[in-house]
């Protein structure tokens, strides 16, 4: 997961952005995909199997990770 730290400069890298609308875009991403991630985490559809539960996690960790990545980059 994301500590506070990483946190805090993904965000200062949001606000610090010219491209505001761009920034907007990112942050959305950024908020749907950890949410997504938590949830799953947290195992809350209970109809999943474990394969799939664990598909779905990876895939979610993957967009995650990238969107992560494309701020870092900016």
């Amino acid at each position: 997961m994301i500590d506070n730290s990483e946190l805090d400069e993904i965000l200062a890298k949001l606000e610090s952005l010219e491209d505001e609308e761009k920034a907007v875009v990112l942050l959305q991403d950024f908020n749907k995909y950890s949410s997504e991630l938590g949830k799953l985490l947290l195992n809350l559809d209970k109809s999943l199997s474990n394969e799939e539960w664990k598909r779905q996690c990876e895939d979610a960790k993957n967009r995650l990770e990238k969107v992560i990545k494309e701020i870092k980059q900016l």
